[in-house]
């Protein structure tokens, strides 16, 4: 199977680091002393609290796979503060034709957070602004509709 690459930020590559070290190191400690625990207090033979630990053990390797491969394909995009465009790594204030006021940071899928305002150039509305410029507008497809959004600021 051949993986895609995974466009990051370099904030984005730096907390991806920070959280393996974390899951490698402490949470796979914190979950093992759980489980040892849990056979010590009960053995291993229907016991809720060997089961819950076994459960949170098989999230964190799960977690720790998923982040090694992002990693192994990770394209670290390196934003040019002077870049007129909108590529990964911009901040972009867009309005819409209501006059609604958004502003969002382009990084790459791995990193994308709709919540805190980031968001995936590969979502709808990343795939829209990238490679444009103040004052474009452009048009967002949605299941129900197209969204025009004009492009009023950018760093």
């Amino acid at each position: 199977m051949v993986q895609r690459e995974t466009y990051l930020t370099e904030e984005g590559l730096k907390l991806l680091q920070d959280e393996m070290r974390h899951l490698r190191g402490a949470r796979r400690q914190e979950v093992a002393a759980r489980i040892h625990r849990a056979i010590e207090s009960g053995g291993a033979a229907h016991n809720a609290q060997y089961e819950d630990a076994k459960s949170e053990k098989a999230f964190v390797e799960g977690r720790i796979l998923d982040v090694e491969s992002i990693l192994a394909n990770a394209v670290v995009a390196s934003h040019d503060k002077k870049s007129r465009t909108v590529e990964i790594g911009s901040t972009v204030a867009v309005e819409t034709e209501q006059h609604k006021k958004e502003n969002y940071i382009v990084v790459g899928s791995a990193e994308a957070s709709p919540l805190d305002g980031k968001i995936s150039n590969e979502s709808p509305v990343g795939q829209a602004i990238m490679g444009h410029k103040v004052g474009d507008v452009v048009q967002v497809e949605t299941p129900s509709k197209v969204i025009k959004l004009k492009i009023t600021k950018m760093k």
